[in-house]
């Protein structure tokens, strides 16, 4: 003999899949509102070679510390980004190492604090002349630091009254549309508006070098730099 099963046990079940069948699962490619920009960076010499790292020697007396990859001081950037009234703060550090400024080339948000540790045996000072920020930390011994608060965007170049030989860039960006390419020169720059765009590969001793690009929403932009480093 069948049981009869309640007419609303029947009911309730084909409503709920109707439902889930109705509801509409948006495209995850469509909802992403920004693009994406991709690329790499090819350190050449003027005759095509590969570039080797550490190409510029050093005047520090004591040359403890290996010779870090030229890529490292590349910055790519969107250079007619958008700037942006919020970014909140981050910090930094810069490192006085082997009478040397450890990066050489950094890169930061409007606001950001940048550290100047001393790790060496002796006195270091930490000065700027630039036009986006002039400031002079003084003369600090080992196992000291200073910092200082980089509140405008600009290019600030970092000395040492004591090591004349010591130099170090400080990029100051007000907006996040910027990438420090890895060590085999790829980068990516996230969130980015769509629009056309001026985007630069910036290199310490040759400035900048900029092409157009186009990044749509949902999609990613690739480009290459092949920057012409000349040895000193």
């Amino acid at each position: 003999m069948l049981s009869r099963v309640p007419f609303r046990q029947l009911v309730t079940p084909l409503l709920v899949a109707g439902a889930l069948a109705m509801v509409h699962i948006p495209d995850v490619r469509a909802a992403r509102v920004a693009g994406r920009i991709t690329g790499s960076v090819h350190l050449v010499a003027l005759t095509g070679t590969p570039l080797r790292s550490g190409a510029y020697p050093s005047r520090r007396i004591n040359a403890k510390t290996p010779y870090p990859a030229e890529i490292e001081n590349v910055v790519v950037f969107v250079k007619d980004a958008p700037a942006e009234p919020v970014l909140g703060s981050s910090r930094a550090s810069i490192s006085q190492r082997d009478e040397s400024f450890v990066p050489r080339v950094t890169a930061i948000t409007r606001g950001s604090t940048v550290e100047f540790p001393n790790f060496d045996p002796y006195f270091h000072n930490v000065f700027s002349l630039s036009k986006a920020l002039t400031f002079d930390l003084g003369r600090f011994r080992k196992g000291e630091k200073r910092e200082r608060v980089f509140s405008r965007a600009g290019v600030v170049k970092v000395y040492c009254h004591i090591h004349s030989e010591m130099s170090a860039t400080i990029l100051i960006f007000d907006h996040r549309l910027y990438a420090t390419p890895a060590a085999n020169g790829s980068f990516a720059i996230d969130g980015v508006p769509p629009g056309t765009y001026q985007l630069s590969a910036w290199h310490e001793r040759i400035g900048e070098t900029t092409k157009p690009i186009k990044v749509v929403a949902g999609d990613d932009a690739s480009v290459e730099f092949s920057l012409p480093v000349v040895e000193k």
